[in-house]
């Protein structure tokens, strides 16, 4: 499965884009925003903004994880 590797509104919290910020810029949605808070994953689109605020890979963020079996 796929997991987040790090808490993203976090990360582009502490470079000034606080939730209220990415709304009112329309840079990530609130429904999108309660998908990351619940690890459920965010569309190519936002991943690809997050990666440009967050001067990242795709990889920074997300991570392959085996599930048990």
């Amino acid at each position: 499965m796929i997991v987040y590797k790090i808490d993203v509104l976090e990360a582009l919290r502490n470079i000034g884009y606080t939730t209220y910020r990415l709304r009112q810029e329309k840079i990530i949605g609130e429904s999108m925003m309660q998908k990351i808070r619940k690890g459920e994953m965010m569309s190519w689109e936002i991943l690809s903004r997050v990666c440009g605020l967050l001067d990242c890979q795709p990889g920074d963020i997300l991570e392959y994880r085996k599930t048990g079996g």
